[in-house]
């Protein structure tokens, strides 16, 4: 499995109602991609759950990467080029992904970032991975890492908005869920 987001930056004025609507007449066009396992499109506003800036932030769990390279390489990502300019892909690799079956109830994200510090073994940091503590209900979770910079991203989703849990993160506005 893969992991893969773009983050893109939007200016402070930016009508989010433009990536609303973006997303209203275009998310379904992930649904059942090959080898998607699932897409969420994620926004965040500026001053909305504590937010600093407006961005726009799919995030993909592919099964392999033969559904990753049609969606870059065949003209899917073109969307994002032609609308958004180049983008830098963060790409990892899941540790593990976890889904209820009312995954796609989900409407907010929580995502948490570290690093993995240089240890004498990383079994410490896998059995360290699936513990969020809260009352709100986890609909889904996946731990995303990247060997080469040693960074982390577990990532929570949720029903409701984690408003407790801001301090701990960045929470998202999940405006589709796609499924592969």
């Amino acid at each position: 499995m893969i992991g893969m987001q773009y983050k893109v930056t939007l200016p402070m004025d930016y009508d989010m109602n433009i990536i609303r609507k973006r997303v209203k007449d275009n998310g379904f066009k992930t649904d059942e991609f090959l080898d998607l396992q699932f897409k969420a499109y994620l926004i965040t506003e500026k001053n909305k759950n504590k937010n600093l800036y407006n961005s726009y932030s799919p995030f993909y769990i592919w099964n392999t990467n033969i559904g990753m390279n049609k969606f870059l390489f065949d003209g899917y990502y073109d969307n994002i080029i032609n609308s958004f300019g180049w983008q830098q892909i963060n790409i990892g690799i899941p540790l593990y992904t976890k889904i209820k079956s009312n995954f796609t109830d989900s409407t907010h994200v929580l995502e948490i970032t570290g690093t993995i510090h240089e240890s004498a073994s990383l079994t410490t940091f896998k059995e360290r991975q699936s513990d969020l503590k809260t009352n709100y209900e986890i609909l889904g979770e996946t731990c995303i890492y990247n060997p080469d910079k040693w960074g982390f991203s577990k990532i929570y989703f949720f029903k409701e908005t984690p408003y407790q849990l801001h301090d701990l993160g960045t929470i998202y506005e999940i405006l589709h869920i796609s499924l592969g």
